[in-house]
């Protein structure tokens, strides 16, 4: 079911067109009572973003900042505003004719973007088309792609098309309406004070907002389609859970810009993705959003599931809570969350690639290979150990990889030799270079860590495509654009060796590879993700080898990754495994109180 985030007032216009409830508030005056209605409003608004200003408008979920998606000058201050210089920014279309004027829109993908929910939707943009801002799509192959959710947003695109025989105007640039690190605005009175000063108007109505919804990202791998944000138009339905909750649970998940869920009887609740980190206002958006889902649902939980790191706000709120504490490890609640969603009840391998998280063995995990149920799980596989100096809250590629140069442990081969790197360490600079080489030795702030998303963001800064990231998965996002322009490069080497009975990839040849070849860079990246999918399968194919289990379920947020996912889908389709992917249940994050409700409620039933 349809997650409706509005509820029309008393006596308000309930779609959106324009009448006495649109209206119109230019920015530069000393009022907050807007004077312009209707009609009128609308044109404001059109003429505002036409002349390329940055408009504050009310949308579905909440207040948005947009401009013209055509006009490097409106989207680089749109980025100012927001301090996102390289995120990727979604682009909203009139229709599937202007999406596919810039993009190569399967018949699957444009049953997305027409679909009720009016996801933004990941599609293959078209190198050759004009009139999209570079900037808009960062130089990544896809771009998001949304329709308008709204009749109001579907007249502001008709007007816009109309000005300069439009040639301008066919396409905004949307991003949510908030200052770096508060919340998106759904009051009128708190987005006027807060985004009327930084806009150039803004255009409302009088709907009132009852909650803060995100737009739903998707995007189709292998034919499948999978939810990457889960959010608008998709929650909160719920989903089945393969082992009925005895009581009612609360799962918080991990970091507080994710969904918390609820279990009761046979179904989860998981709450909409709220976009937001560790700050005040994002912590009571986490606090007001798990409230509110026990509120609607009637449920005061008994039981609370929640993540192993002790340094998490939803890991604080856990402890606070008067209910029952269940940890529940991060990797296997990616790996169930997937299982769940599919109503697996027997063993399965799960494949959790992530970033750093914590590890029930006092390192951080995040390239694993598990023999898992929902109720447990035995690690029989994992990448090797290196230091991770910063820690897994660090966003800089450049230190993760001197982390591997300096720091990498459990290798059979020679580690790869740091002087290889010269034009890492001269950007880094000597000084840098030499602090972070007395942290890994000291082991302060280095934590070790066998994380796949370590080593997508170290390849990422070896290969000079990202040495600070300004967003979470920056750095493996730009490998992947790296990769793109060719279609296969074989797999450079690697190796496997055992410790304490678990395959463990030690990553020395490869990286070695990575530093020494005479290819282009994206030549690499491709070469190196059709590694991390022949390791994997090596990995996996030695697990099932000793378990008999020959069903496979791939979660962490490493399979946002359209090529390694599709890679490693075909690669264990010839092994003869069945493999599952999230597809309502983003592998993200976001996703990850799900898996930690199934869990909760399969160990209650097993005691």
């Amino acid at each position: 079911m349809a997650d409706r985030t509005t509820v029309p007032d008393t006596g308000a216009p309930d779609t959106g067109v324009p009448g006495d409830g649109v209206w119109w508030l230019p920015s530069g005056g000393s009022s907050t009572t807007p004077t312009t209605v209707g009609v009128d409003a609308l044109g404001a608004a059109v003429a505002a973003i036409a002349r390329g200003g940055v408009v504050a408008v009310k949308g579905v979920g909440g207040y948005q900042l947009v401009c013209d998606a055509a006009d490097e000058t409106a989207v680089a201050r749109l980025r100012e505003l927001k301090r996102c210089p390289a995120r990727p920014l979604p682009v909203m279309v009139a229709g599937l004719g202007t999406a596919r004027q810039f993009a190569h829109v399967s018949p699957a993908e444009a049953r997305l973007l027409t679909a009720e929910a009016r996801p933004v939707v990941l599609v293959r943009r078209r190198r050759e088309a004009k009139g999209l801002g570079a900037s808009v799509h960062a130089g990544l192959p896809d771009v998001g792609l949304c329709l308008p959710p709204s009749p109001l947003y579907d007249l502001l695109l008709r007007g816009l098309a109309a000005t300069d025989h439009g040639q301008r105007g066919r396409l905004l640039a949307v991003t949510g309406g908030n200052r770096p690190g508060a919340s998106v605005a759904i009051d009128d009175a708190a987005a006027i004070a807060a985004l009327g000063p930084l806009v150039d108007g803004m255009l409302g109505h009088e709907r009132r907002i009852r909650a803060h919804c995100d737009d739903s990202v998707m995007r189709v791998v292998a034919g499948r389609a999978a939810l990457l944000r889960r959010a608008r138009g998709y929650a909160p339905a719920p989903l089945p859970l393969p082992v009925p909750a005895r009581q009612p649970v609360l799962a918080v998940g991990a970091r507080s810009g994710h969904a918390a869920a609820v279990a009761v009887g046979a179904e989860a609740v998981l709450a909409p993705h709220t976009d937001g980190a560790a700050e005040p206002p994002a912590l009571d958006d986490f606090v007001n959003s798990v409230e509110r889902l026990c509120r609607s649902h009637g449920v005061q939980p008994r039981i609370v599931a929640h993540d192993l790191h002790p340094g998490y706000v939803s890991t604080a709120y856990a402890r606070s809570h008067p209910g029952r504490r269940m940890p529940v490890q991060h990797h296997h609640a990616h790996v169930v969350a997937v299982a769940a969603e599919h109503g697996l009840t027997a063993d399965f391998l799960g494949v959790a690639y992530d970033w750093p998280g914590m590890g029930d063995d006092g390192t951080l995990w995040g390239g694993e290979i598990l023999h898992a149920s929902c109720t447990g799980y035995r690690r029989l596989g994992r990448f090797a150990l290196s230091a991770l100096p910063g820690g897994a809250a660090g966003h800089r590629p450049a230190r993760t990889a001197l982390g591997y140069l300096y720091g990498l442990e459990e290798v059979g081969s020679p580690p790869p030799d740091p002087r290889l790197a010269a034009d890492l360490l001269d950007r880094i600079g000597a000084e840098e270079a030499a602090i972070v080489r007395r942290m890994i030795g000291r082991r302060v702030d280095a934590p070790l860590a066998g994380s796949c998303g370590a080593l997508f963001d170290a390849v990422a800064a070896l290969l000079g495509l990202c040495d600070q990231a300004t967003y979470e998965g920056e750095a493996a996002a730009a490998l992947e654009a790296a990769a793109a322009p060719y279609l296969y490069a074989p797999a450079l080497p690697w190796t496997l060796t055992r410790r304490d009975g678990v395959a463990v990839y030690d990553p020395a040849p490869t990286l070695r590879a990575v530093l020494t070849h005479r290819r282009p860079a994206g030549w690499v990246a491709a070469a190196f993700h059709t590694t991390i999918a022949e390791v994997t399968c090596a990995l996996v194919a030695s697990a099932a080898a000793r378990t008999g289990v020959r069903t496979v379920c791939l979660g962490g947020d490493l399979f946002t990754n359209r090529r390694l996912t599709s890679g490693l889908l075909d690669l264990l389709g010839r092994l003869g495994m069945k493999t599952y992917t999230g597809e309502r249940v983003p592998v993200d994050d976001s996703g990850i109180g799900y898996g930690q409700a199934a869990v909760a409620a399969a160990r209650l039933a097993a005691e």
